[in-house]
């Protein structure tokens, strides 16, 4: 950033001159209001500037650069402060209007790995819910180089970032989700999965579900390639995360094999090998400590919900008494969903206390996420007698 911009210090100092919260709105003189917007615009500018002047380096050939002594430590800061820039959606966009997309995106071939991964990072803030960035990218085939580094490079690091490049692009992007599926994309992550790395198996875990949530079809495509045998063997990870991301992936195959046959599902013909996997899972859960019981609470929902998916009877763990554990009095959540909920719907599953105060009896709430049934039940026993507040509407 330039060092000749506003003078912040000077800015808040006015600020709070002109505004200690007690007393009432002023009026600004004409010289107050010009030079209060003359300070907001001079930074607006100066971070134009900045990204028109990064877009210049990025350009500039590396034997140029390093002939004027600039490293690729330097680089690295450099792309570090485009990254802080483009987290606005507008500066994101205007990057490609800069002349600056193109060269970013051909960071991801540069030889040092660290210029390759840091470039992928950049990617990944311009893409994430940006439609528009997503599209740019697309058009200038910044998934090709992604695909190659996510499938090739010898550095796993590398390989990570551009991996969580990719999942930002494909997120509510189709044609770049059809692109994926056909560079033979499972097929990488399948590879990914077999990785000694827990974060990109977390990364290429995550993905999968997403996949296969917003195309279940391909479930068929998954379970060909021989993803539940490797699924089965992640879901007995040391890793938590992996555990629980592998077995949501198992749970998404046998829904979706239940719904085709109508009937029990089969996971593959690794019928044994699923049940003996539950067992020892159940086995695992039930020697854990009370506080990691209450850290794996959706492992041993998963657990629960994968075996009556696939073998049509509740799992031990509620004979057992651990799939609800004290203080955890309400039915076992929809696992395999609300990791999709919409904002709105995760809204009213953790509504504030204070909803329907008047109604005599209700039955319990459908459950659409982690909540908590016991304290509506507690509300309408304690709160039937009172009136509600003036102004708070009541739900339905």
């Amino acid at each position: 950033m330039a060092k000749d911009g506003p003078n912040w210090e000077g800015l808040l100092k006015w600020s709070l001159s002109h505004a200690d919260g007690t007393g009432s709105t002023r009026t600004l003189s004409e010289e107050d209001r010009k030079w209060f917007m003359e300070a907001m615009q001079s930074q607006t500018v100066d971070v134009i500037r900045r990204m028109k002047e990064i877009t210049l380096v990025m350009q500039t050939p590396e034997q140029v650069l390093e002939a004027q002594g600039v490293t690729p430590a330097d680089i690295e800061d450099m792309l570090d402060e485009l990254q802080e820039h483009v987290e606005s959606i507008d500066m994101a966009n205007d990057l490609h209007s800069i002349g600056g997309l193109v060269p970013l995106l051909s960071y991801l071939k540069n030889p040092h790995a660290n210029i390759r991964a840091k470039a992928a990072d950049v990617v990944t803030t311009i893409v994430q819910n940006n439609p528009r960035s997503q599209q740019l990218v697309m058009e200038a085939n910044g998934l090709e180089p992604l695909l190659s580094n996510f499938t090739s490079d010898p550095d796993v690091t590398v390989r990570t970032k551009a991996l969580g490049a990719i999942s930002s692009l494909i997120r509510h992007n189709k044609p770049c989700i059809t692109a994926f599926r056909l560079a033979n994309g499972y097929a990488a992550l399948r590879d990914a999965l077999g990785s000694e790395s827990v974060r990109f198996q977390r990364k290429a875990l995550n993905l999968i579900h997403y996949l296969l949530h917003e195309n279940s079809s391909d479930c068929t495509v998954v379970a060909e390639l021989g993803f539940p045998r490797i699924l089965m063997h992640l879901a007995s990870s040391e890793d938590a995360d992996v555990r629980e991301a592998a077995l949501r992936g198992l749970l998404e195959l046998a829904q979706e094999k239940n719904k085709a046959d109508g009937a029990s599902s089969r996971v593959g013909e690794e019928d044994e090998k699923m049940k003996q996997l539950l067992e020892e899972r159940i086995s695992g859960i039930s020697l854990m400590s009370a506080e990691d019981l209450g850290a794996a609470r959706e492992e041993r929902l998963l657990v629960d919900s994968l075996w009556s998916t696939c073998y049509n009877e509740p799992s031990s763990l509620r004979e057992k008494e651990l799939l609800v554990l004290p203080g955890e009095d309400a039915p076992p959540p929809d696992v395999a969903s609300k990791h999709f909920e919409p904002p709105l719907r995760a809204w009213a599953a953790n509504r504030p206390d204070g909803t329907n105060p008047s109604t005599k009896k209700q039955e319990p709430p459908l459950l659409l996420g982690p909540g908590g049934p016991a304290e509506a039940a507690n509300a309408q026993g304690t709160e039937s007698q009172e009136a509600e507040p003036a102004g708070q509407g009541q739900s339905s």
